[in-house]
């Protein structure tokens, strides 16, 4: 059952891969808003009316610009006044033709006379001048009835058709990255029928019992992996071990956990993050202060996943704060066996980043700007068990965030290394030449320049060819 769930899972972790690279590699197509000036021309030239002349942003909450489907009746056609118009216009223009027919053959056919094809047995034979004349007045006839039939259309009430928007043909939409940083910080509260609260709630939200004892239930699941796999920090010499490792009635730290550095024995307190969402900087405060009310000498935090602010968060008085990443693997902790093998709780380090000073400058003087250099990135070799600081190679995205708010990382600067070239798949998607000095400005290992932040902080995300992330928060001054 156990090599049946690993195998599940194997095939699983390629499948989101492969999944990924196809949306990464893939083109899609792009339609026209309805709020843009593309979109306004063919709006008017769909209605057959004069384009818009309102200011356009580019929202696209007002939709597309959609195919839609006629309801002709008898009163549109009444009440359409542009037919007259047409019939007018490719009139001046037929009857000169007709005239011309009719003299070449010696006829004097009316419109619904003349023949759909020329007649060549009769007397007088066609000539080729009135073959030509033919051509002419027929093909006039039909584009004559092309416009009155579009007119009709397009001043008759429609039904749009919503899942047929027109597209954009000189346009080529591609997949960018998405990151999500931490969940919503919104809770809702449960109400009965007669709107008041039901009872309860825990931190005033609905917790049922079987809520409790679940989340009760994958704590304890934690703490017996972790008793036996330890925590790995940057070098394997520095492994942590549990001696012991017991449960605590704290509020956020869970165990007191005993482990030897060197000949000394330290105490550790333990706090386990969520199995579904991220742990906040609070969190980290509150479980830092617990940690050294109650004398512990350091405290492990172990999820799945941090939030943006969280990464700066280091020590709390004489209390270290240890921040290791959970393994994907033990969302199957209940079903696979424990073995205590593995790293499944790894404390990652940080990216190799400097900030170099940078004087531009401008009419009113000297302007004080900034760049940022990577020159590496901390990789976890799963083979050896260890972390090794890797160069450039190893690094297949970075981007920054040069007016961090503390909230959201939000990228302003992305760039592209490796030791292949990252936009060779893309360049073959596209199918078009792409202007080789505008991709080695992305390719680049030192950002632009950009003025010192207000905010007083920069954020940089680091991003290895094993999708493995670290973020870093930098204070400019």
């Amino acid at each position: 059952m156990r090599r049946r769930l690993a195998l599940l899972r194997n095939h699983d972790a390629h499948g989101r891969k492969l999944a990924r690279a196809r949306i990464m590699g893939a083109r899609y197509p792009y339609y026209l808003l309805a709020d843009s000036p593309e979109g306004q021309l063919k709006e008017a030239e769909v209605t057959r009316s004069v384009p818009s002349s309102q200011p356009t942003r580019g929202n696209i909450r007002q939709g597309f610009v959609y195919e839609r489907v006629p309801h002709v009746t008898l009163k549109s056609i009444a009440n359409n006044a542009e037919i007259d118009v047409i019939w007018e216009t490719w009139q001046g223009k037929l009857e000169p033709l007709r005239a011309a027919l009719n003299a070449a053959l010696k006829q004097d056919w009316a419109d619904w006379q003349i023949p759909r094809e020329a007649l060549d047995d009769k007397v007088p034979k066609w000539s080729d001048k009135a073959r030509t004349l033919h051509a002419d007045w027929w093909a006039g006839r039909i584009a004559h009835q092309r416009e009155i039939d579009a007119s009709i259309a397009a001043k008759a009430e429609s039904e749009y058709l919503y899942d047929r928007p027109y597209e954009d043909r000189k346009r080529v939409r591609v997949a960018g990255p998405f990151t999500v940083d931490s969940l919503s910080p919104h809770r809702t509260l449960a109400f009965a029928i007669d709107d008041g609260p039901i009872d309860g709630r825990v931190d005033g939200v609905r917790q049922s019992k079987a809520e409790y004892e679940a989340k009760a239930d994958f704590a304890s699941l934690m703490l017996e992996n972790l008793k036996p796999a330890g925590v790995q920090q940057a070098h394997k010499a520095d492994r942590i071990v549990f001696t012991s490792l017991v449960g605590w009635p704290g509020e956020y730290v869970y165990a007191e956990g005993r482990y030897l550095e060197g000949e000394k024995e330290r105490r550790a307190a333990v706090f386990i993050g969520p199995e579904c969402g991220t742990v906040s900087r609070p969190d980290l405060v509150a479980a830092a202060r617990e940690a050294a009310d109650a004398g512990f000498e350091v405290l492990v935090a172990c999820a799945f996943n941090y939030e943006a602010h969280a990464a700066e968060f280091e020590k709390l008085g004489r209390v270290p704060v240890l921040e290791a990443r959970m393994n994907p693997e033990l969302h199957m902790a209940g079903e696979l066996k424990n073995a205590g093998a593995g790293n499944l709780f790894v404390v990652f380090g940080e990216p190799d980043i400097r900030i170099e000073p940078v004087v531009a400058g401008s009419a009113g003087g000297p302007v004080p700007v900034v760049r940022v250099r990577v020159k590496g990135v901390d990789v976890f070799r799963p083979q050896t068990g260890e972390i090794e600081s890797g160069g450039t190679d190893s690094i297949a995205l970075w981007m920054i965030d040069t007016e961090y708010d503390e909230e959201s990382f939000f990228v302003r600067q992305a760039y592209f290394l490796g030791a292949a070239d990252p936009y060779k798949a893309l360049k073959t998607t596209l199918e078009a030449e792409i202007d080789a000095e505008a991709w080695a400005t992305l390719n680049s290992d030192v950002s632009r320049p950009f003025a010192k932040p207000r905010t007083g902080r920069i954020a940089v995300k680091v991003i290895n060819h094993l999708g493995d992330e670290v973020m870093k928060v930098f204070g400019v001054a």
